[in-house]
């Protein structure tokens, strides 16, 4: 005789309900969702780009300012977020699948879970295939910010460069000008302008932050040359010069390492809040999914 197995007590429950063996995603639903949320997320972006562009303007006191434009954009970025996903969960719930074999917990844990996948699937394909406002405009500000960062770390190269033309050839032509130098500056005078050679001597010292012994007493009997004054007024007016040149040097160093902190600042701002506008996406997505749900099931 053929022994059979005692049935166990949850299966005999009324209460509990098994699932069937397909799986209860409806994958259909969710794509459609998410395809109608990429689509909604670029419209709406473009349109709030077309806005942004009114908005400003290159004249003085014309247009909104830094700040209004800014309140604008993240209010615009909700706003994107709340159309879109609104939309697109709602959609997906409505499409889904009638479940007959749950329970009322069980379909709204189901319709909200729909939801955040249309999200999901939605974000991933356009941090792939896209790329969001979002990531382009931190990346931007990022870029911005190193750029700074590089031009305040050599300022003083920069104003030297100005000053002397930039680069290894600079320097060349400071070491070209050193060994021609003759004992006698008053002879420079006579063999052309001074001014480059001049230029080059007071870009180094910027660079180095000093004048060398030697390029002073060259420069203060240059200077006594070609002004027709005593050494004494010379060296007054070459210690003013360079105090005034080292002073730029710095006001500049200040100035972009000042618009740096500021580009790294809104970078970080905007990344917060670009965050807390995709949560608020993914909690529109799986909530208006829910709201789909339980139409589809009237």
């Amino acid at each position: 005789m053929q022994r059979t197995e005692p049935i166990p007590a949850y299966a005999q429950s009324p209460d509990i309900l098994v699932g069937p063996a397909h799986s209860a995603v409806s994958w259909g639903a969710v794509i459609a969702g998410a395809v109608i949320a990429a689509a909604l997320t670029a419209t709406l972006i473009i349109g709030g780009t077309g806005l942004g562009f009114l908005a400003v303007s290159p004249w003085h006191s014309e247009g909104a300012s830094g700040t209004a434009f800014a309140v604008g954009t993240l209010v615009w970025l909700f706003v994107t977020q709340l159309i879109a996903y609104g939309i697109a969960g709602y959609v997906a719930g409505r499409l889904r699948t009638k479940w007959t074999d749950a329970r009322g917990d069980e379909i709204y844990f189901r319709d909200t879970a729909h939801g955040f996948l249309v999200w999901a699937l939605s974000a991933v394909v356009s941090l792939v295939l896209l790329g969001t406002t979002a990531a382009s405009v931190v990346s931007g500000a990022s870029q911005a910010g190193a750029s700074l960062a590089g031009s305040g770390a050599g300022a003083i190269s920069a104003v030297a460069g100005q000053a002397a033309g930039g680069g290894e050839r600079s320097a060349m032509d400071y070491l070209t000008d050193t060994m021609l130098r003759p004992a006698d500056p008053a002879q420079a005078v006579g063999q052309g302008d001074v001014r480059p050679e001049v230029n080059r001597i007071l870009a180094r010292s910027v660079a180095q932050g000093k004048l060398s012994p030697e390029d002073q007493s060259y420069l203060v009997k240059l200077i006594s040359a070609c002004a027709g004054i005593p050494e004494v007024e010379a060296q007054r007016r070459l210690s003013q010069v360079t105090a005034q040149a080292v002073e730029s040097a710095q006001d500049l160093k200040k100035n972009a390492k000042e618009a740096a902190d500021a580009a790294r600042k809104a970078a970080a701002a905007f990344s917060l809040w670009a965050f807390a506008s995709l949560l608020f996406g993914a909690f529109i997505a799986s909530f208006a999914a829910t709201i789909g749900g339980r139409a589809r099931d009237l």
